[in-house]
């Protein structure tokens, strides 16, 4: 008896901890959703890159993909990979500087590739995802929380999300992304600025303009 009563007491504390884990990590990601979704906008400077140790690919081996973001509400203008996304609140335009080709959508990027695209970082952990505090790093001499993410959804491509927040400005700086075929994708925040004074064309697609450069657009 008296070792099924200490058993029901580990489960019990194990229960209660990993609770009061979970509490605190959704505390710390809606305190940084809601403190960076206050700003007028904000401009991000981030760069990517790739690993993948069961290929023998290795975080360095290459450069870094950069790109910049503004965003402002729901909008935003994000350079990515060469090619320019602009979201206006409704009509998503995908122009493809290569191809001088432009397509245009209802509705903001969907992310059923199961990547999370840069315009997601304040939201995407509001759905389908469990949390639960992890390692507190010093990074370039910050402290920076971490918080793993682990999808609800056991037919998810993604495997795990640990996302990396600054303790001081809590602004998030660093998200890992871990895939079904342990590929890790690393989004890190480089640069960046809030409650800039922007233009309002930044956030509008000038159709005009692209028709006299020769783009096609669908």
């Amino acid at each position: 008896m008296k070792k099924i009563v200490f058993l029901l007491f580990i489960i019990s504390t194990y229960t209660n901890t990993y609770s009061q884990n979970s509490v605190q990590a959704k505390k710390m990601l809606d305190e940084v959703s809601t403190k960076m979704s206050a700003y007028k906008n904000m401009y991000i400077g981030f760069s990517q890159t790739l690993s993948n140790e069961d290929a023998g690919i290795k975080e360095g081996d290459e450069p870094p993909i950069r790109g910049e973001i503004n965003l402002q509400g729901e909008k935003y203008s994000l350079n990515y990979l060469g090619n320019q996304f602009i979201f206006d609140g409704n009509k998503l335009h995908i122009i493809n500087n290569d191809e001088k080709e432009v397509s245009i959508t209802e509705g903001d990027l969907g992310g059923e590739d199961g990547f999370i695209y840069p315009s997601k970082l304040l939201t995407f952990y509001k759905e389908g995802y469990n949390f639960k505090m992890g390692k507190l790093k010093n990074i370039k001499g910050r402290d920076i929380q971490f918080i793993t993410l682990n999808p609800i959804d056991s037919n998810s491509e993604i495997v795990k999300v640990e996302l990396g927040i600054d303790a001081k400005t809590k602004h998030i700086y660093k998200l890992i992304q871990t895939g079904e075929n342990n590929a890790k994708t690393t989004f890190t925040i480089d640069t960046f600025k809030k409650n800039e004074n922007l233009d309002s064309s930044l956030f509008s697609f000038n159709k005009q303009k692209f028709l006299d450069k020769g783009y096609i657009i669908d």
